[in-house]
């Protein structure tokens, strides 16, 4: 399975159609295989980002927030979309290789304590 990450630095990209910078990565049997490559878009641009996702023959995206119009056209080409993620890009892949990456999940980051709740 292929999974490309947007990055934003080392973390996930908190928004699809301005990021610049992608990381492709291999899975194999729950695993991330050595094969990954980093790309460098020119501009951000979605649809680009979107012709690239297309060319690498990608499974997956993982991805902060994607406006609704690429979000769909991604699914309607069978690629797997998890959004609205906030992770470190390194604990992200991890689980998306592993298939435990869920749209919305928040890793990596201490839990803030409830006020009036004892932890």
């Amino acid at each position: 399975m292929k999974i490309l990450l947007t990055l934003l630095e080392n973390n996930i990209a908190p928004r699809f159609d301005l990021t610049t910078k992608v990381l492709i990565a291999e899975a194999e049997d729950g695993r991330m295989a050595d094969k990954f490559k980093t790309f460098v878009l020119p501009e951000p641009s979605a649809d680009e980002l979107c012709s690239l996702i297309l060319k690498e023959n990608i499974n997956a995206v993982v991805c902060g927030g994607i406006e609704d119009t690429h979000y769909q056209y991604l699914l309607w080409k069978k690629i797997k979309v998890i959004d609205r993620v906030i992770a470190p890009a390194e604990l992200a892949l991890q689980k998306a290789c592993k298939g435990i990456l869920k749209s919305g999940e928040i890793v990596g980051f201490p839990a803030i304590p409830t006020p009036g709740k004892n932890p």
